[in-house]
């Protein structure tokens, strides 16, 4: 049994604007002025966190099995005056100090991670949402409301020194309470955020959910677009821009069309802030790539990145690799060989050979066609007819470039594009199919596109798997390849088959829910764990390797599930799908309650952690 460790955090405050200029290639890119343009603004902790000889030293002793520990530590004193004292220690240590004298000082100067949050119950919180009266199975009834409790043990809510003292934190501030996402993942993450806050809507908690919204808004217009996640060393990359889809998630389920009318001009400002800065040029049309406009290795995997990096020999050739693998964190996607071009031209090879900002990512371009649909959509709500022609217009533009570059008709479906050797990149990832979800497609040829898929789908053997959809079909040792199976992949692709709408892809798109949701209650079954990864090869199988250990909580996982039950939980049952895995013990939950079974479990020499 695992005992379900929930650890979070969220959000200070950070006032950072980039003014970079616009990628024609990753080439383009004058990184160290865009780090001079930032060091300017007066974002003092970011001297701590972000980047120089503390942040270096520290993180080079290894002081802790994870890199992201220190990179959380609240500052005790000032950035001023830890760094006064730094240069202290180390002018008397002849710039040599042993990791003990590190060690003392860090215990001496910081506090320990996590202490920024504290733990909140969402006043909109219900006991008993209707989406759990959608679900006929009993045991997986059970289960739904066991999800909908897991909303109140990561709820989270800001302490007031961080606002009132931003600069002794790593975290940026933020208003409204928050759902975060579970794990070593003490702040909020950006695209995490999407199907969290959809779970949160099918559990009726539109308080909440438009919080976390308004949360994303204000750090828009405070910083001009949204961090990978809630940290100040997150200041040079984005994630997924899905704030637009979190908004027109909240209209569809509240009807709120002026709260979407107010965020417009937030909207639009972080459109043009990917339109101006990830835009490169492929076959003549502008399409837009994952990049990354900070300097040096990661912070919360410093030590990690800079012994990646040693096999190159210049400091150029070091810091282009940093960037590349920065940006392959901006996509979410971190990592996995879908980014890595050899000097053959393809995908076999390790972080070494990663080239995010070389490949032009299907389901970015995706996205932006359908954030400026989603943006005409709401002026011609506010009666904005110039607008609703000028965000068309753009739509229509991309969607020009994606059929023109990513559509590709021998695969039969959108592929990646390789900038470097000037060809389609041939190798299975969900994201290929990621158009259907966000309807970047010609809808007339709906017919066409899902015979095409469908082969493609068949061809690839993607329907074999137990556990889910893999995320690649290259077993590297990266966590977003082989075996692993995600939940937000796993939704892109059953959504958008259900969009597709003919009998054969509304069919496979209900299978696979009906096993991810069978599959995730089998694993939940076995450990009482939600999980942030699923082994694909496994039914109930939870994913592992990456940088880091299994994580549990889980944010989205949670979320893709419990609208999954809403959607199909009068149809799914253990029937239908890889056998009983664990009712009986989700039966007993049900009727005897958790301190029951814990009892039960001693009493037969099985110990049930539970933290509900």
């Amino acid at each position: 049994m695992f005992k379900m460790k929930l650890i979070f955090g969220l959000l200070s405050s950070l006032l950072i604007v980039l003014n970079v200029c616009q990628a024609r290639s990753p080439d383009a890119l004058n990184r160290n002025a865009i780090a001079k343009d930032v060091e300017q603004f007066n974002f003092e902790s970011c001297q701590i966190y972000c980047y120089g000889n503390l942040l270096h030293t520290i993180q080079m002793a290894k002081l802790y099995d994870d890199s992201k520990t220190f990179v959380d530590m609240k500052l005790i004193q000032s950035p001023a005056k830890t760094l006064e004292e730094f240069d202290a220690l180390m002018a008397a240590k002849n710039n040599t100090p042993s990791k003990e004298d590190l060690q003392t000082f860090v215990n001496t100067y910081f506090g320990e991670k996590g202490t920024e949050l504290e733990l909140y119950t969402p006043t909109d919180w219900k006991e008993h949402p209707a989406f759990v009266d959608q679900i006929t199975d009993p045991d997986l009834k059970q289960w739904g409301i066991d999800l909908n409790n897991i909303w109140k043990q990561l709820g989270r809510k800001m302490k007031d020194d961080v606002k009132n003292n931003p600069d002794y934190y790593s975290i940026i501030y933020v208003p409204n309470p928050v759902i975060i996402p579970g794990g070593r993942f003490i702040e909020f993450y950006y695209w995490d955020s999407y199907w969290i806050i959809r779970g949160l809507l099918y559990s009726e908690m539109y308080d909440t959910a438009r919080g976390m919204i308004e949360n994303f808004l204000s750090i828009v217009q405070r910083i001009g677009f949204i961090p990978n996640g809630g940290r100040v060393y997150y200041w040079g990359r984005s994630q997924m821009p899905l704030l637009t889809a979190m908004v027109k998630s909240y209209v569809d389920f509240t009807n709120d069309y002026v709260f979407a009318i107010n965020a417009l001009e937030t909207l639009e400002h972080e459109f043009e802030y990917f339109i101006n800065n990830h835009t490169v040029q492929a076959k003549g049309h502008d399409l837009y790539v994952y990049s990354d406009f900070s300097t040096g290795p990661r912070p919360e995997s410093y030590s990690e990145d800079v012994e990646t990096a040693r096999i190159f020999e210049t400091e150029e050739a070091k810091e282009a690799f940093y960037s590349e693998i920065k940006s392959g964190a901006e996509s979410g996607m971190d990592f996995s060989s879908r980014w890595f071009i050899n000097e053959n031209g393809t995908n076999v090879g390790n972080l070494s050979t990663i080239k995010t900002r070389s490949v032009v990512a299907v389901d970015l371009n995706a996205l932006l066609h359908w954030n400026a649909k989603i943006i005409a959509e709401f002026h011609s709500k506010a009666g904005n007819t110039e607008k609703v022609t000028e965000y068309e217009t753009k739509a229509q533009k991309i969607m020009e470039g994606i059929q023109a570059v990513l559509w590709n008709e021998e695969a039969g479906c959108w592929l990646d594009y390789d900038l470097i050797n000037e060809k389609p990149r041939d190798y299975f990832v969900p994201t290929n199919l990621s158009p259907l979800w966000m309807n970047a497609y010609n809808i007339s040829d709906t017919e066409k596109i899902s015979a095409s898929v469908l082969k493609y789908i068949e061809r690839n053997n993607l329907d074999q798997f137990p556990g889910g959809v893999p995320n690649t079909l290259y077993n590297t040792g990266e966590q977003w390849d082989m075996p692993n199976v995600w939940a937000p992949m796993q939704y892109i692709l059953v959504e958008g088959l259900s969009n597709l709408g003919t009998p054969a892809a509304k069919e496979l798109s209900k299978k696979w829910a009906h096993r991810w949701v069978l599959s995730n209650f089998k694993a939940y079954s076995d450990t009482f764990n939600m999980y942030e990864k699923y082994n694909a090869e496994e039914y109930g199988g939870h994913g592992g390797g990456g940088e880091y250990g299994v994580q549990t909580g889980f944010g989205w996982s949670n979320g893709v599930i419990i609208e999954w039950l809403t959607k199909h939980g009068r149809e799914v049952n253990q029937s239908t799908e890889g056998g009983g895995g664990g009712a009986a013990t989700t039966r007993l939950i049900s009727l005897l309650g958790v301190a029951s079974v814990a009892l039960v479990a001693i009493l037969v020499g099985r110990v049930v952690w539970r933290m509900w």
